[in-house]
């Protein structure tokens, strides 16, 4: 498979230790669990907190227990965490209890450096603001749930240098309410976030167009950082970092790992914060400046999202699960899974800067990080999609000089290895290429 097709060259990191984990997904397993998420009738945020075995309440009780039998089965592993508040908004008309279900795998070396995947646990229909019809949401976002279920299942099985966080989010439908907790979340536990991935709709593979990709899944990145204040776009305008967000690296080197897994997906990177004129749980990590991003099937089917169940001119609309690739979604979950594992094992990426002002040479320097054996110098084209060059590897100090190398033409990145081969993304020797906040998370209240 062609990596340039990814804009990635065949040399660009990724970590070795990604092999059995992937393996362990089941696809049963996952279709079990969108199963009894549809069992619930309706996940709307507006629906029953109390009712049994309806609604919001019941289907993220639910959730709860599976990540407590995960957490039992690896002797505890795993901490359970009911982060809420009460929310109102345009779709949110009189306030509701919010709750996001997290469970926290910590790390036996860097507990505070954390990586994140997590899904909308809500469902909707037509009208947005009903939350008595029936919303199977089979694929939005029980896919994803299902996702991040499974992941913890695999994962915890093993241990790891820095900690993992499985989380099942809500009030996605009703304004991104979830994913804007879960970053206050953080950022109030003063989390280290290297990487968000959001899996919002990802198990199917047929378009309502008739379309059929089953061979790709789209990823989703910022451009320009959305936490940029004035001083960095001026600096972006000037030196370069347009292209370059800790969130665009992220997605790099996801399409590079994924090119890696036999028989998995191909990765088509999506150069938007998301898809044109809607919305993920990502981008509120984004707005904190936690690189994020979007994990999203290659075609949708809009009949069978945010649709009242039904058949009309012969067409079925509603989010059922007989409309799913479970086959598909398995191989969304297996490319989760190891990038969760391969960015558990690696070093944070560090900070990188480069200077080359009418000289003939380059100076990139960039901060140890902790779990840090070694670092690698990247270059690229300033046209070129995607790491090109690892000019230097094996680095112990925290500088190189790049001689004969005019830096006008380039641009340079930073990757961390650990003493085991794990290895970072590349974060980008620009303004605003580390993977950090502009600026830092205010101090707990």
């Amino acid at each position: 498979m062609a990596l340039l097709a990814f804009g990635l060259a065949a040399s660009a990191p990724v970590s070795s230790v990604q092999a059995s984990p992937p393996q362990q997904v089941s696809q049963d397993r996952l279709h079990a669990d969108v199963d009894r998420l549809v069992a619930f009738g309706t996940r709307h945020t507006l629906s029953s907190q109390v009712d049994r075995k309806r609604g919001i309440g019941a289907a993220r009780r639910w959730a709860e227990r599976e990540l407590r039998k995960t957490s039992k089965l690896c002797g505890g592993c795993l901490t359970i965490e009911l982060p809420e508040r009460m929310v109102t908004g345009d779709r949110i008309k009189t306030p509701v209890r919010l709750v996001d279900v997290v469970a926290i795998q910590r790390g036996t070396e860097r507990p505070d450096e954390v990586v994140i995947v997590e899904a909308h646990i809500d469902s909707r229909v037509t009208d947005v603001m009903d939350a008595e019809k029936d919303a199977p949401g089979a694929n939005d976002d029980g896919s994803g749930t299902a996702l991040v279920l499974e992941a913890a299942r695999v994962l915890s099985q093993q241990r790891f240098p820095t900690t993992i966080v499985y989380a099942v989010v809500s009030g996605e439908e009703q304004g991104l309410f979830g994913g804007k907790l879960l970053a206050d979340y953080a950022a109030q536990a003063h989390w280290t976030v290297k990487a968000v991935l959001n899996n919002d709709i990802v198990g199917n593979s047929h378009g309502s167009d008739g379309l059929v990709d089953d061979g790709h899944v789209r990823v989703f990145s910022e451009g320009p950082r959305a936490d940029a204040t004035d001083d960095l776009r001026s600096a972006q305008r000037r030196d370069g970092g347009e292209n370059d967000s800790p969130s665009r690296n992220l997605s790099r080197w996801i399409a590079g790992l994924a090119s890696g897994q036999p028989g998995g997906l191909e990765v088509r990177q999506v150069w938007r914060a998301d898809r044109m004129g809607r919305g993920g749980d990502h981008l509120p990590f984004e707005e904190q400046g936690y690189p994020a991003v979007r994990f999203s099937v290659a075609v949708e089917n809009y009949d069978k999202q945010h649709q009242d169940v039904r058949t009309q001119n012969g067409i079925q609309y509603g989010d059922t699960a007989d409309a799913m690739d479970f086959a598909y979604l398995a191989k969304v979950t297996q490319l989760n899974v190891a990038a969760l594992a391969a960015l558990a094992a690696a070093p944070l990426p560090p900070v990188a800067t480069a200077k080359a002002a009418v000289q003939t040479y380059t100076d990139v320097s960039w901060n140890a990080v902790p779990g840090a054996a070694s670092y690698s110098v990247w270059r690229r084209r300033t046209d070129a999609p995607g790491w090109q060059d690892r000019v230097v590897q094996d680095v112990v100090a925290t500088s190189a000089r790049l001689e004969g190398v005019r830096g006008d033409d380039w641009f340079f990145g930073v990757s961390a290895r650990a003493a085991d081969g794990s290895e970072s993304p590349v974060a980008s020797a620009v303004p605003g290429g580390g993977f950090a906040p502009t600026a830092p998370p205010a101090s707990k209240p």
